[in-house]
């Protein structure tokens, strides 16, 4: 079996920097243990795979695909960065037709629209609530030693766990921060939390570039140690981060060692869209 797959790096606009993922164009079913073997071949934190609906489509054309996404150890239930690759390869490498593309995933349907500078992302948005500190101390502290905390909260819909830092470390100290993600599924092995974020707001106006806030994700109880740049990790930041600075607007960096950025826009039907670019560098055709 052959298909074309890409790679493309997305929330940015140059190569090697944002978050890679995979994108395979599927034009027929995929023996179901072949997606995670593909995964794991790949060794990106996710591979995405775009399924036709009906026989009849066309990617080109059709405007309505299936999405799943896969990192090298397991299925994940929602992905905006893969999302974003996804439709940047039909919209700019296949020439699909329409403006607006809708995926079928697990997390119900998601939309991707283009625009002239980049693709808007139509995707849930998830509200983080109050955690008491010392149910996750033992986490927090495996994590980032006796760096001061400001707030946490989790977010049960996508057991998340968002650790907002002191108000005193700028975007600096928290790339520079060491995170110890090796330990962290060992002690945390109920289920109750598959992905860390870290987040801190963000500078004064009058910077070179103003963001509203950053943050760094990571997620190695899916086998990623640190995610580069995380759009469902956003759909958590942009719930709390909106509460908190009371906007509907803000734009975000994810301050990973690619580093990638986020324009974001909290919807009136509960929703958030997420705006980023993506760089197309690589194309080819996948044996199975």
């Amino acid at each position: 079996m052959k298909f074309p797959i890409f790679i493309a790096d997305a929330f940015t606009a140059k190569a090697f920097h944002g978050n890679p993922a995979a994108v395979c164009l599927l034009e027929n079913k995929l023996d179901e243990d072949m997606h995670q073997k593909i995964a794991k071949e790949m060794n990106l934190s996710e591979t995405a795979f775009i399924q036709k609906l009906h026989p009849t489509d066309n990617f080109t054309q059709s405007s309505c695909f299936g999405l799943r996404w896969f990192t090298p150890v397991s299925e994940v239930p929602l992905c905006g960065h893969a999302t974003l690759a996804s439709a940047a390869v039909l919209f700019h490498k296949i020439k699909n037709m329409n403006s607006t593309l809708t995926f079928v995933t697990l997390s119900g349907e998601l939309k991707a629209r283009r625009e002239e500078d980049g693709i808007v992302l139509d995707l849930p948005l998830y509200p983080a609530h109050p955690q008491d500190f010392h149910e996750v101390e033992e986490l927090i502290k495996t994590a980032i030693g006796d760096t001061l905390v400001q707030d946490i909260r989790y977010s049960p819909d996508t057991r998340k766990l968002l650790v907002r830092l002191s108000d005193t470390y700028n975007r600096s100290f928290l790339e520079s921060l060491k995170v110890n993600t090796q330990n962290l599924p060992q002690v945390e092995n109920t289920g109750k939390v598959k992905g860390l974020i870290l987040t801190i707001k963000g500078e004064p106006d009058g910077q070179t570039q103003a963001f509203d806030f950053y943050s760094r994700y990571f997620t190695p109880w899916f086998g990623v140690a640190e995610d580069p740049v995380t759009g469902s990790a956003h759909t958590v930041l942009s719930s709390y981060w909106s509460q908190q600075l009371g906007k509907k607007a803000m734009h975000a960096f994810q301050c990973s060692s690619r580093g990638g950025e986020l324009k974001i826009s909290l919807r009136p039907d509960g929703r958030v869209d997420i705006k980023g670019s993506a760089a197309l560098v690589l194309e080819g055709t996948l044996t199975a």
